[in-house]
């Protein structure tokens, strides 16, 4: 998650496009790693059902 701290009489023009630029930058960097080498689709997917399971587990810890 991107948090871009919105200065004291920021206009909120000037804010999204700092957010914008932000966003760029880190899907682009993304990218790149992950095409720096070859990731078989099932460990892909195995990477993904973990995440996935972390993050239930997060949630679950979180309603108790």
């Amino acid at each position: 998650m991107l948090i871009i701290p919105v200065k004291e009489g920021e206009n909120i023009d000037r804010a999204l496009k700092r957010y914008k630029r932000k966003f760029v930058r880190t899907t682009i960097k993304n990218q790149l790693q992950d095409r720096k080498e070859y990731k078989k689709p099932s460990v892909e997917r195995r990477a993904q059902i973990q995440k996935a399971q972390y993050i239930q587990t997060l949630r679950d810890a979180e309603n108790v």
